[in-house]
């Protein structure tokens, strides 16, 4: 048995905006193409590896990721990644299946009934938006990423940001701040590494 506060939907979606900004976060699951699951559980030390994540395509209800990880910014980290590839490959059938659908359903509806202990992010088609890739890694390790003053995660950590100019600073305490500029296009792999220097001491 696991304790420990639940994330909000509000911070999954403040969450998802920063890690995914090509996606449209939409609270009405029939109007979505994807289903985000989101699970977490407190603890500490080995215990903290208990964030759950879970994505659905909803038209053919299959699974395209289920991962643990030990942040809600990697949960939703990965979720971003697999959505992106899943409707690179099958974006096309995914519209052609709704559409199938939609085509089919009688004139009303009922809503189904559910319960569930897990905080759900319903996630739309992402928009056309390109995004490119930075990969950025630090010695020593550990330290926060921040992108455009957004913290993102630790070194080291791939994120995805959508093309255009971004700053990115890496901090940990004793050390100075690191900090790079740099422009980013759609499809690009950009790959940082800090190396920090020593803070001085009084």
């Amino acid at each position: 048995m696991a304790g420990g506060a639940r994330p909000q939907t509000a911070e999954i979606i403040k969450t998802f905006g920063q890690r995914c900004p090509q996606v449209i976060i939409n609270n009405i699951q029939a109007k979505t193409d994807y289903i985000v699951l989101l699970d977490h559980e407190g603890g500490k030390g080995a215990l903290r590896h208990k964030n759950k994540v879970a994505v659905f395509a909803r038209v053919s209800g299959d699974s395209i990721v289920s991962k643990s990880t030990l942040s809600l910014g990697g949960s939703a980290q990965d979720a971003c990644e697999a959505i992106a590839k899943d409707w690179a490959d099958h974006g096309a059938a995914i519209r052609a299946a709704a559409a199938a659908s939609e085509q089919t359903k009688p004139a009303v509806t009922p809503p189904s009934a559910s319960t569930t202990t897990q905080a759900a992010a319903p996630v739309a088609a992402p928009t056309p938006s390109l995004t490119g890739k930075i990969t950025v890694g630090s010695v020593p390790d550990g330290a926060d990423i921040e992108i455009d003053g957004s913290f993102v995660g630790n070194t080291p950590s791939d994120v995805q940001v959508t093309e255009g100019d971004h700053t990115v600073t890496v901090k940990k305490t004793g050390f100075k701040d690191w900090e790079r500029k740099l422009k980013v296009s759609g499809g690009s792999s950009v790959h940082l590494n800090a190396e920090l220097e020593k803070a001085a001491t009084r």
